[in-house]
């Protein structure tokens, strides 16, 4: 009987090949996120940075607009800035990542002749700017908010971390697999913009589920966005209200997505060719 045994030389080789690929992906994305905030905002005046003050002015307006118009929500003891703040920065965080991802090749498909660079690449570089530049709005709106009296500050930020990372995960589900079906499919793209919107109303980006009768609050609660958003809440007003939540669940949904958007994302190279 012949024994075949891989040498210690060859594994450690395998481990360096691995690490190295891992190494060259990362340097891979990096050039494509600065390749991106360059082409879309510029080297001139605030340049780049344009990408972080955007989902700021955005949230600060939509966040003012409640506040003069008074809106209140179910009448718990909340803060309209609060309450505006975490439902529109939920919004935009899920809504966001499908609609950069959906455009993502056709902007890009040149560069996927190089030999390192890949649909996934393009995707992840955008969705990793979005998810940077909402999460930076919503620290920052936090802080100054709070620093001004608009609202106090979170009660217990781990867990309104662990709820916006459980709406990240869905957003990039989301991105993977509404944005390769969208490069294929430009009406993807075009229903998914006014879409989005109604999604996350009904799917507690406006509104608590405290406040919602208990036969639609069941049949709400099966969106999966809804748990991250009452999680982050939960993490920034405490007691001042009941929240519902399972991130399992959502968590679960989100992971399912990503492998289901992973296998689309396996199938765009032959449309690739469509965009030349």
């Amino acid at each position: 009987m012949t024994l075949h045994t891989r040498s210690s030389a060859e594994t450690n080789k395998t481990t360096c090949s691995l690490w190295e690929s891992f190494r060259i992906q990362c340097r891979v994305i990096w050039a494509l996120m600065m390749r991106e905030m360059i082409t879309m905002f510029g080297r001139h005046g605030l340049g780049f940075a344009w990408i972080f003050v955007m989902p700021m002015i955005l949230t600060a307006g939509i966040t003012f607009a409640w506040s003069l118009r008074g809106v209140s929500e179910g009448g718990a003891d909340i803060s309209i800035a609060a309450f505006a703040l975490t439902g529109y920065s939920t919004l935009i965080l899920y809504r966001n990542m499908p609609g950069a991802c959906g455009s993502a090749v056709k902007m890009n498909v040149s560069l996927l002749y190089h030999r390192h660079v890949r649909v996934l690449d393009l995707f992840l570089a955008r969705i990793i700017l979005q998810i940077s530049a909402i999460t930076f709005s919503l620290v920052t709106l936090t802080i100054l908010f709070s620093w001004i009296g608009f609202m106090s500050p979170p009660i217990d930020p781990l867990k309104a971390l662990n709820g916006w990372i459980a709406t990240a995960f869905f957003g990039i589900g989301m991105g993977f697999f509404i944005g390769s079906i969208a490069t294929k499919y430009e009406w993807v793209d075009h229903l998914w913009h006014p879409f989005s919107y109604i999604l996350g109303g009904i799917a507690g980006a406006a509104l608590l589920m405290e406040s919602v009768p208990t036969k639609f609050r069941n049949m709400l609660l099966w969106f999966p966005l809804v748990h991250g958003s009452e999680c982050l809440r939960d993490g920034y007003f405490g007691n001042k209200f009941t929240p519902y939540y399972d991130l399992s669940y959502e968590y679960i949904f989100s992971f399912g997505l990503i492998f289901l958007g992973l296998l689309q994302i396996k199938t765009i190279k032959g449309y690739t060719e469509t965009y030349h």
